[in-house]
């Protein structure tokens, strides 16, 4: 996925060595996700349940949601269709 994947990687690190470890990714607008999108997001996903936080993906496509049940990953992130519900599972 080339430069939005960089960018998207650079901005996680980021955000996660500020110490913000509970993450609302909002995936509305992703449509596909391959190997190193999935990669990418069990790296951060670590990271930051090793600061004691959590990542919650918001809107993931029918197609993501497929692809991390396909690969047994699913059940590692919580998914939500509602904002404030996925922010306020984080408290």
């Amino acid at each position: 996925m080339g430069v939005p994947l960089d960018r998207f990687n650079s901005t996680l690190t980021e955000i996660l060595a500020q110490g913000e470890n509970k993450i609302v990714l909002d995936l509305e607008e992703m449509t596909t996700v391959d190997s190193s999108g999935i990669g990418a997001l069990m790296r951060h996903l670590t990271a930051a349940k090793h600061g004691g936080g959590a990542i919650r993906l918001y809107k993931p496509s029918k197609f993501t949601v497929q692809t991390l049940k396909l690969v047994s990953l699913l059940n590692l992130f919580k998914t939500y269709d509602d904002l404030p519900e996925a922010i306020s599972s984080l408290q």
